[in-house]
């Protein structure tokens, strides 16, 4: 069971830990990661109020984003001969300031089995055939996560398999919120590698242009990142520190893409490892797909110092 006080008393709630290190995780509720831990000091941001977050269908802490990290360009996509029409006024979708779908199906709506519980690992699975998924996202399949916790570390991988003959289009992501403490916004140090920056419309829709960047080591101070970018490697690390702390994301594995989101009104920010860009399912731009009998995997990590 978790020490970590939550408004929605899930009862699957789990924590694991290693040594001055844990993490906390609520499998009956999207396996939302709801606190991690490093020497006493949380890192995790929007972990307040989750009831209230649920109800809204609001991201918290470290959320699954499943099928499609980030936003599509419209409610409707065809992949491998399966087209959807999404609903607009979805109980089970979020949708941004323009109406349109983000985040795919939300994690309030989604409750995962623990499949194994040990001291410092969770592993959870879900089984994607119900039909209230299935209108969302016509494409049997099993997920699994897996959680782990090392020194100073969280690794979370993620594995998706097809329960079907039908091919399974790739392009979830996660969205973990984090923040520094007993230091204003503006002092946090953020240090991004040189990546493709990607540019996006109006609606924050990626155009197909991109540019290259540099990358970046300054302090936050009142830039607003809400910015897509893709690897230029198979691995990257985006890192922010100050005061004494520091907090960095791993992309690992099978994450060739992120997103920086850094809102200048809120004390916090999110590096979000995407398997593909944002609206891949409509755009099918780096689009991977998942044949019957194989098994997709991609493995990110938080460190924590």
């Amino acid at each position: 069971m978790s020490g970590v006080a939550n408004d929605l008393d899930d009862p699957t709630a789990t924590r694991i830990a290693t040594g001055d290190t844990d993490a906390t995780f609520l499998p009956g509720h999207g396996m939302l990661g709801i606190s991690l831990r490093h020497q006493g000091v949380e890192y995790l941001r929007r972990v307040e109020e989750l009831k209230i977050f649920a109800a809204k269908n609001r991201t918290a802490g470290i959320p699954f984003l499943f099928p499609w990290a980030n936003r599509l360009a419209g409610f409707q996509y065809e992949v491998a001969g399966r087209g959807v029409t999404l609903s607009a006024h979805s109980p089970v979708l979020r949708y941004d300031d323009n109406g349109l779908p983000m985040h795919g199906m939300m994690w309030p709506h989604l409750s995962w089995s623990i499949v194994e519980a040990k001291a410092d690992t969770l592993t959870a699975s879900l089984d994607w055939s119900h039909p209230k998924c299935l209108v969302v996202f016509p494409y049997p399949c099993r997920l699994s996560m897996t959680a782990t916790v090392a020194p100073a570390s969280l690794t979370i991988e993620t594995a998706l398999t097809p329960t079907s003959d039908i091919a399974v289009p790739v392009s979830f992501g996660f969205h973990p919120y984090l923040g520094l403490p007993d230091l204003p916004r503006q002092d946090w140090r953020v240090t991004l590698p040189a990546m493709r920056h990607l540019t996006l419309d109006a609606r924050n829709i990626p155009t197909g242009a991109e540019a290259p960047f540099p990358g970046l080591d300054a302090p936050l101070a009142m830039r607003d990142f809400d910015d897509g970018f893709a690897l230029l490697g198979d691995q990257a690390t985006l890192s922010v520190s100050g005061g004494g702390h520091r907090i960095s994301v791993d992309l690992l594995d099978g994450y060739p893409f992120t997103q920086v989101y850094a809102p200048h009104a809120h004390d916090y920010l999110a590096f979000e490892p995407m398997t593909a860009p944002t609206n891949a399912l409509i755009s099918k731009t780096s689009l991977r797909m998942v044949a019957p009998g194989e098994t997709f995997r991609a493995t990110f990590r938080v460190r924590a110092g």
